[in-house]
């Protein structure tokens, strides 16, 4: 438990940390880099270029000083954090390089504002922290490896087909080289490939794009302009070759539990649509209203159309509506434009007691979020998957 204390300096340091947290993250990335390059590999270049992991890691810290005397606040947003680690292969031994940048950057940065008493606060606060991520992380991986056709650390993948789902996004089909069995993942979950591009180690995240039970894991990527990972997967990557993989991790999963006659709204943008297509194909067959709303440039970046299409013709409890911002003269969406709040309000059934699942870029997720609310739906039947520990869609 922290003390009183440390309690107070750390709640002391939040005026502090509004005003200079990014800038405390955008020196904390390069030192510890340059300091530690051996955990280059488990962050995301884009991310670091274009700013969002810096962000979101002030974001972090400032959530966690202002609720440092009432962290059952902030717990919720403790799994998804857990998961990511578990995902990208975090360890106990990573925990301390980053406690150490971090307090270093947090000295350089505010300079004589950051005393002796300040950083002692820090370091105790960051250590309990850290024993609870710690703690919790070892629960996962135990589970993710005892249960059947789980298991810890790399495993061998063969790519077993390589289909091209539109212009921009193509499909991997992974068989366990192994010949073993595979987890029954949870709908939404994603999975981490361990790669050596041009001689440097790195580790990405991609949804599961098709249900479990498959004798395969799929991954559908986009090809990002500028992607070191996602070119080379699209160019270079073939039938045969053998990618390795860590265990299917993610808390934005379809929730098993929920009552069969409570409709599915699935809404997407783009390649937000990977993780809506595994909750899809998983459940379809339950007989549960789904309404599955997926928007696209136009139909050339459009995934899956058929094989969503061919879902509602083998089950009509399947309601596809498909939304085109950029049509082509051949292309027939449902309607065109963008998802706002009238869109949704007219798509939604009238009952508003809906599971509401959405995932796309930034401004499309934060258009769906208040178009949510704005048609009724309970901000807890609201889910999303997002990049930044603690940080808020709200807020962004």
């Amino acid at each position: 438990m922290l003390s009183a204390q440390t309690i107070a300096l750390v709640k002391a340091t939040v005026p502090v940390l509004q005003e200079h947290g990014e800038a405390i993250t955008r020196h904390f990335y390069p030192l510890m880099f340059r300091e530690h390059p051996e955990v280059k590999a488990f962050f995301n270049e884009a991310h670091q270029a274009g700013g969002a992991q810096p962000r979101a890691l002030a974001g972090a810290v400032l959530a966690y000083a202002a609720h440092i005397d009432r962290l059952d606040e902030i717990a919720g947003a403790l799994p998804r954090i857990i998961h990511k680690h578990v995902a990208l292969g975090i360890q106990p031994e990573h925990y301390p390089i980053v406690g150490k940048c971090l307090l270093q950057a947090i000295r350089e940065v505010l300079g004589a504002a950051a005393t002796d008493e300040i950083i002692a606060a820090w370091a105790e606060a960051y250590q309990a922290l850290a024993e609870v991520l710690i703690g919790a992380e070892a629960q996962l991986y135990q589970a993710n490896a005892e249960q059947p056709g789980g298991w810890r650390g790399e495993r061998a993948m063969r790519i077993a087909r390589k289909e091209a789902e539109s212009e921009v996004i193509t499909s991997f089909y992974l068989e366990p080289v192994d010949g073993g069995a595979l987890p029954a993942f949870q709908p939404g979950q994603y999975l981490t490939l361990v790669l050596t591009i041009d001689g440097q180690p790195t580790r990405r995240n991609y949804s599961l794009s098709d249900a479990p039970g498959r004798p395969w894991l799929r991954i559908s990527v986009k090809r990002e302009d500028g992607g070191k990972v996602s070119n080379w997967l699209h160019d270079q990557a073939q039938v045969g070759d053998t990618l390795q993989a860590l265990a299917p991790c993610g808390d934005f999963v379809l929730d098993a539990q929920a009552p069969a006659e409570r409709p599915l709204v699935l809404v997407t943008g783009g390649v937000g649509i990977t993780p809506a297509m595994s909750m899809l194909e998983a459940a379809a067959p339950s007989g549960r209203p789904i309404r599955f709303i997926h928007a696209a440039r136009h139909g050339g970046w459009h995934a899956f159309a058929q094989r969503v299409q061919a879902l509602a013709a083998q089950h009509p409890n399947v309601q596809p509506f498909f939304l085109y911002d950029e049509p082509r003269p051949q292309d027939r969406p449902d309607a065109v434009g963008r998802v706002d709040a009238a869109l949704l309000a007219e798509q939604l059934p009238a009952d508003r007691d809906v599971d509401l699942y959405f995932l796309g870029p930034k401004p499309f997720m934060q258009a769906v979020h208040a178009a949510g609310l704005a048609a009724g739906v309970a901000p807890e039947r609201l889910r999303w998957e997002f990049f930044g520990p603690l940080e808020s869609l709200q807020a962004a």
